[in-house]
């Protein structure tokens, strides 16, 4: 059996990594379920520092073990990609998602509507039992609403009318399964199992 940490207590992330990466043998635990206590300064100024601080540091916890996390926002790009890394926090560092929400309209509020594109952005990193890193990236392309709109998912979804979706619904509006299929997380997941199997199968033909 191999236990893969992930550096996170955050369902909904477990949920869709846990399915996504559902690898014969690999047991996925929280840092709370492991009883670990890992909560470093995420002052990278990219997802990949921020998610490469967080899966370093849940690996070294750990003393060892594999150890998955992910960082993740919203691109603004008529606010020069901002909120970015600060997506969480944009509003303040304890700041709601309605705050956060409140915050980017108000910022977009003399933004024409086909100047509002954006796009959400997920990085995962892994860090192997033997110090391996192995790093994926999704997004997910489209536009930021002018008042929230549907009572699903969460953070900055209820703005984000996503292109896949052609102006029907935003983020908020569709049922989780519908979300993942397109999500910046779950095309992330979708990479990273990809080269998960791809390493996988190096070792196997190595070891033949």
């Amino acid at each position: 059996m191999k236990t893969v940490i992930l550096a996170t207590n955050n369902a909904h992330k477990v949920s869709e990594i846990s399915n996504a990466l559902d690898f014969p043998g690999w047991d996925f635990k929280t840092l709370a379920e492991a009883g670990i206590e890992s909560d470093p300064a995420e002052d990278a100024d990219t997802f990949l520092g921020n998610a490469r601080i967080k899966a370093l540091a849940a690996h070294k916890a750990s003393g060892g073990m594999a150890a998955l996390a992910d960082d993740s926002g919203l691109e603004v790009d008529a606010l020069d990609g901002t909120p970015g890394v600060w997506s969480s926090r944009f509003a303040g560092e304890d700041a709601t998602d309605e705050e956060n929400n409140a915050k980017l309209l108000a910022e977009l509020a003399d933004v024409p509507d086909e100047k509002r594109t954006a796009r959400f952005v997920c990085t995962l990193v892994l860090i192997d039992e033997d110090g391996k890193e192995i790093t994926a990236r999704g997004t997910v392309e489209g536009r930021i609403g002018r008042e929230p709109q549907g009572d699903g998912g969460f953070g900055y979804d209820p703005l984000f009318w996503p292109d896949v979706f052609d102006g029907e619904c935003t983020l908020a509006e569709v049922p989780q399964a519908r979300k993942n299929e397109v999500s910046h997380r779950g095309n992330a997941l979708r990479s990273m199992r990809f080269k998960i199997e791809l390493e996988k199968a190096k070792r196997l033909e190595m070891s033949m």
